[in-house]
Parts: C-alpha cells; sequence; structure tokens
C-alpha cells in the first residue's frame, strides 16, 4: 500500500496523491535531494498490465526526456523499484517537474467560465506549444488535450501535461498505432489509429468549445459528425469560424498545422461563415415562409435581457450614498421620483424579458417590425420592401452584448430587431435575404 509520507527509492517523500486508476497512481512529491516538489507517476508491473500500457509509459519517458519547453513539464528521472512495502510487484517510476496551479478542468467543476478573450489567449499558449512539439523530427503527438490536462500555473501561463498518449518516432514511421484519446475530443483519423499533428488541433478546438460553453464536447448536439456549439452561446463571429476551422470532421477540411491555425486566428474575419443552412441547435425562433409572404416571430430573452434591473437596483440602493439629499424638501421629493422611474423601469424591462417577442413580416411590397407585450403591439415599424438596402448583423460583438438583426434602409434609416446569439442572427439574416431575392 503505497501512503502518504511514504519515501521512494530513498529520494522521493509522497505528500499527495494527485491521481489513480486500475494500473497508474499520480503523486505530489517533494525530493530529498533538492529543495523542490516533483510529480512521480507510478505503474504497477503485475502480470495483469496490458503491454501497450507498459509501452506507452516507456514512450512518455523517452519523449520527455528529449523535451525542452518552458511550458512543459521538465523531465527529472526514471527507475524501477522492487521493495516498496505491501507490494509484491515491481514499480516503473517517472519523475518530472512539478507545475504549481490548477487544471482548467478543475476551473470549470469549480464553476468558472472563460471569456472570449481569456479562450483566445489560451488557445496562443497551447498552439505555441504544439509548434514547437509538431517541428520535432519526427513530429510529437500529444494525442490528448483536453482541460484537466491544461493546467493554469501560478504565472497564468498555460502549461501542457500528461504525455501518456504521446506518440513517438516508431510510430511517426510505421509501428502500429495504439487508439487513445479521450471521447469528446478525439477525431476520427485518430480512433482509426492515425493521428496527425491536425488532430492535436481538433482536440484543442474541442477544448476551447468546453471551456465557452461550460459543457462537455461530448454532451453537446452533433449533426453530421459536426459539433453544434455555436447557437449556444454569443461570441464574435469570426472566433465562431475559427473554431470550426479546427473541428472539422475530416481532416482535408481542417487547418492542418498550429503555425496556420495562429496566422488563421489573427486574420479571422476573413475565415469563411459558419454553416446556417438548417436552422440552430435550440433556436426557438419562429417562421414561416411562402411565395408571396415571410412571417418571423423571434421569442423573449429571458433573464440574458436584464441588466438595466442590475444597474437600476444597483442605483437605489447606492444612490442615497452618492447624492447628498439633506437639504431641502424639494430635493427629497426629486430624489423619491428618481427612486419611482428606477422601479417603474426595472419591471418594464422584466415584462418585456419574459413575456415581449419581436415580429418581422414581410410581403412584396411592404414590410413591418412589431414589438409586443402579452401579445399586444406596443411599438411597430414599416417601409416599403424595395427600400430594403442591406440585412446585417455585425461581425465582431462581445460575448455579454448580443445585438440584433438590423435592416438598413434608403436615407440612412435602421430598424434593429431584438438581439440574437450571433449564429441565429447569421441564420435569420440568409433566410430572410433568399426570400428577397426569390
Amino acid at each position: 500500500m503505497i501512503e502518504v509520507g511514504q519515501v521512494i527509492d530513498n529520494r522521493y517523500q509522497l505528500q499527495k496523491k494527485l491521481g489513480q486508476n486500475s494500473s497508474h497512481q499520480t503523486w505530489l512529491a517533494i525530493s530529498l535531494i533538492s529543495p523542490k516538489q516533483v510529480v512521480l507517476k507510478l505503474l504497477t508491473l503485475n502480470p495483469q498490465i496490458q503491454w501497450k500500457e507498459h509501452k506507452l509509459f516507456e514512450r512518455e519517458a523517452q519523449v520527455l526526456k528529449n523535451l525542452n519547453h518552458p511550458y512543459i513539464p521538465q523531465y527529472e528521472d526514471c527507475f524501477i523499484v522492487d521493495n516498496l512495502p505491501g507490494s509484491k510487484f515491481s514499480w516503473f517510476i517517472l519523475v518530472q517537474s512539478y507545475i504549481s496551479g490548477n487544471s482548467l478542468q478543475e476551473l470549470l467543476n469549480q464553476g468558472q467560465r472563460f471569456s472570449e478573450s481569456q479562450v483566445e489567449k489560451i488557445a496562443i499558449e497551447i498552439l505555441s506549444i504544439l509548434v514547437y512539439l509538431h517541428s520535432l523530427e519526427p513530429p510529437v503527438l500529444h494525442r490528448d488535450i483536453k482541460p484537466s490536462n491544461l493546467i493554469l500555473g501560478d504565472d497564468k501561463r498555460v502549461y501542457l501535461v500528461d504525455f501518456g498518449a504521446v506518440q513517438d518516432k516508431a510510430v511517426a514511421e510505421g509501428a502500429t498505432f495504439t487508439v487513445v484519446g479521450t471521447y469528446g475530443y478525439v477525431p476520427m483519423e485518430q480512433f482509426a489509429g492515425r493521428a496527425e499533428p491536425a488532430s492535436d488541433l481538433y482536440a484543442l478546438g474541442e477544448t476551447l468549445i468546453h471551456l465557452i460553453t461550460g459543457t462537455s464536447p461530448a454532451d453537446l448536439p452533433h449533426r453530421n459528425c459536426r459539433i453544434e456549439f455555436a447557437s449556444l452561446i454569443s461570441i464574435d463571429l469570426g472566433l465562431i469560424n475559427w473554431i470550426g476551422k479546427l473541428t472539422e470532421p475530416n481532416i482535408a477540411d481542417r487547418i492542418n498545422t498550429a503555425s496556420d491555425a495562429i496566422a488563421a486566428l489573427e486574420n479571422k474575419y476573413t475565415l469563411s461563415p459558419a454553416i446556417t443552412q438548417h436552422k440552430p441547435t435550440g433556436s426557438k425562433i419562429q417562421l414561416q415562409k411562402t411565395a408571396s409572404f415571410l412571417k418571423i416571430k423571434i421569442p423573449k430573452r429571458g433573464s440574458k435581457s436584464l441588466r438595466f434591473v442590475y444597474l437600476a437596483s444597483f442605483l437605489v440602493a447606492f444612490l442615497p450614498q452618492v447624492i447628498n439629499i439633506t437639504i431641502n424638501t424639494y430635493n427629497w421629493w426629486y430624489f423619491q421620483f428618481i427612486i419611482f422611474l428606477s422601479l417603474i423601469l426595472g419591471i418594464l424591462v422584466v415584462l418585456l424579458s419574459f413575456f415581449g417577442h419581436t415580429e418581422l413580416y414581410f410581403n412584396r411590397d411592404n414590410f413591418e417590425v412589431k414589438w409586443k407585450l402579452f401579445g399586444l403591439c406596443y411599438w411597430q415599424k414599416s417601409g416599403k420592401t424595395k427600400f430594403i438596402q442591406e440585412i446585417h448583423q455585425e461581425d465582431k460583438i462581445a460575448a455579454s452584448a448580443p445585438i440584433g438583426v438590423t435592416i438598413e434602409l434608403m436615407k440612412k434609416q435602421r430598424i434593429t430587431t431584438t438581439p440574437l446569439a450571433t449564429v441565429e442572427g447569421h441564420w435569420l439574416i440568409d433566410e430572410i435575404k433568399d426570400w428577397l431575392q426569390s
């Protein structure tokens, strides 16, 4: 039995178990030779262990020994011990440097959600590591990129760890492939035993989807082997398209190299738009189309529209501390009016968010946009269909501020609908343009 405080090979004292499965254990330890923490990976060499597990463990040790990158754990030692107390089998021990921090999976489990800028920063840092690995001769493929194998260090940099599924020179030169990886992050060609550098890019793309949505890729909807995530979020369209290029099911359609992926991210607005031939998964927009008219109902947005309520609450709670209302009765009644107005507007926003919707109607001569509450129209705009010059949605928007579809008219007039998710908006734009052009 391996326990906390136990000394391995008179050199490493175990401090904390980091992970375990049927044949592996991973421990945080302190070196008794030099005052630093290290990570020990232990593999029991019992008769039941599969040959491929032993070979993968040896491969990881050999590959780590030849790597030299600031954001990959450093190889420290590798040896076999025969005299662990309570064990009748030998143990294969791999020692590597310890990265202080939390895995991205741990942060997700704690409820953290990653912003668009954070996701782009993480992507660039991982890609810089992959540029190094894939440029080695032969290329080193990690084959198991996922949130639990990415450590956000105390220095706020991302480290790539756990090379237990790594592919080495023997594999690259034609030896038998071992199918490894984690379901949800592994592309089809890797399941077939033929991983390529683009396979790591696919796993990176799936990881970024997990960070953005907070949901494992394995639990997200798929269509034609392509993960459908864009309709679930509202982020920059360029970033959506870029992630889509990383996660193409067909490797021939995918970005091929980490260097190309970095260049594509820097020019993400030049990438082709997301596929929107089908209504985005989860969209509640109702669309009725005939040769003579097009009718669209955009439903309520719910809690996504309540930012004003939060602001009004802040004003009501803290305005007395900001404004000095002690002079006369006039100022006091003025302040009461401000509070009353804030509450009324806040209630109105709640009602519109949960019970309001927008309707668009087009025929060959006219169009109209109606904003309704409890089915009653409280605001309406209309115009001639022939005066529509452009229908669009901004390409770059903040994840916290979705926008609607904008109808541009002659004389610089414009009408903007209820805010929509990015891909949902582009799908709706395509539907309207197709009908107008027909």
